[in-house]
């Protein structure tokens, strides 16, 4: 059995779930955190996971 999950990303100007992504919850446990674009800020932003 795989320990990889879909996790959502969030974008946290404007709090929109734009971006999806896969985590190993067995090698990383801190939440994940990606510069990401946002298509709502139309800018570059910290996205933070968020639970589902």
């Amino acid at each position: 059995m795989s320990q990889e999950n879909i996790v959502k990303m969030q974008c946290p100007v404007c709090k929109n779930v734009n971006y999806w992504t896969t985590k190993n919850k067995k090698t990383v446990t801190k939440k994940l955190g990606f510069s990401k674009f946002c298509n709502s800020c139309r800018k570059h932003t910290d996205h933070k996971e968020i639970k589902k």
